[in-house]
């Protein structure tokens, strides 16, 4: 503490500043990549991979190129510095010298050859395809939430992708309304999500674990809200995932849970219509509006990763979602009593 007073105080306060500044950056870099949740250096599939080696070897290149650069300058700057007691006349003019001329054009020829053959070949590596065994994925951007749809396994759901291990996904991207981007950093690069037009990209998980997604391109209030979570399971465990959503939501038996989805289907309209909004299979739940809710009460979190998925936040998101959100486009329910917010909430946590 005593040396860090000494650098922040006194005449050379700002270069003490700078001094710690630089310090504190340098040491944000000192985590294990595998630590980090979203770190693009822990990767975990081959499309991360080799993005991955293709930036670091750019990263290779520009910090020997700024390296060389730093030093000529400073050499030039103490070399040919201005001295006591030199002649101020103006120094000789003399001609470019030309083999000097044509090294620096040939050399950043060569380095950009050196450089673009791997950034060609990573691209048509990465780029995606129509294989039909693939799993195919339509992912929709909303403000601020996604939308995860199986074509071929007639599955929808939100916020949470499921994907088996060791399969190549293939990911059609789609915006409902502006602009957003697509990140999985361990799995795979970013891409953006543009209204009218459909990217594509792929993935594969070469490991059974949760990767973290993020919107990462501004797309309004909330933006920083907007993520999501790919977990990738080992194919028996991807095949129960799907056989228990294609089977639908059963009809709880609980008399609480049973009152909540009366609720839910708009038995009292004054209360709570969610059903004007919401899909959930296997019932007269199938409005497109918000989220598809069928499997709501597996997912670990609420409000696209928002916060943890427990009763609390569930009855707060109910009651009051701009409190949890800002900006989203949930409806809030202020008429709900405690008792029929917590029997929604019980409905909905039975959604599994």
């Amino acid at each position: 503490m005593r040396l860090i007073r000494r650098l922040t105080q006194g005449p050379n306060r700002s270069l003490g500043l700078g001094l710690l500044a630089l310090v504190g950056t340098v040491l944000t870099g000192c985590a294990k990549a595998s630590e980090l949740p979203q770190s693009p250096f822990d990767t975990a599939g081959p499309v991360a991979r080799a993005q991955t080696d293709l930036m670091t070897l750019s990263l290779w290149f520009a910090g020997g190129i700024g390296l060389f650069v730093t030093v000529a300058l400073l050499f030039v700057v103490f070399r040919y510095r201005d001295k006591k007691g030199n002649d101020k006349s103006v120094p000789k003019q003399i001609q470019g010298n030309h083999k000097l001329e044509i090294a620096w054009t040939l050399i950043p020829i060569i380095i950009l050859g050196i450089v673009g053959v791997p950034t060609v070949q990573t691209a048509f590596a990465t780029r995606a395809t129509q294989d039909p065994n693939d799993l195919h994925v339509i992912v929709t951007g909303h403000q601020w939430w996604w939308e995860f749809e199986y074509p071929q396994l007639g599955i929808v759901t939100a916020n949470e992708l499921y994907i088996p291990t060791d399969k190549d996904v293939q990911i059609t991207l789609k915006s409902a309304d502006v602009i957003h981007s697509f990140w999985v950093p361990k799995l795979a690069g970013k891409m953006d999500v543009i209204p009218g037009r459909e990217n594509h990209m792929f993935f594969n998980a070469e490991r059974e674990e949760e990767f973290f997604g993020q919107c990462a391109e501004f797309c309004g209030t909330s933006h920083a809200n907007m993520k999501f979570r790919v977990q990738s399971l080992t194919q028996d465990k991807f095949d129960a995932w799907v056989k228990a959503r294609q089977a639908g939501a059963a009809t709880p038996t609980d008399p609480d849970a049973l009152a909540g989805m009366n609720l839910f289907m708009g038995a009292n309209k004054s209360k709570a219509n969610c059903i004007v909004c919401h899909t959930i299979d296997g019932t007269n739940a199938k409005a497109k509006v918000g989220p598809n809710l069928t499997n709501v009460g597996a997912r670990s979190t609420i409000g696209a990763g928002l916060v943890e998925n427990t009763k609390e936040h569930l009855m707060q998101w109910i009651r009051n979602p701009q409190s949890l959100k800002p900006g989203n486009k949930m409806a809030a329910h202020p008429n709900l009593t405690e008792q029929e917010l917590e029997q929604i909430v019980k409905y909905l946590q039975g959604l599994k």
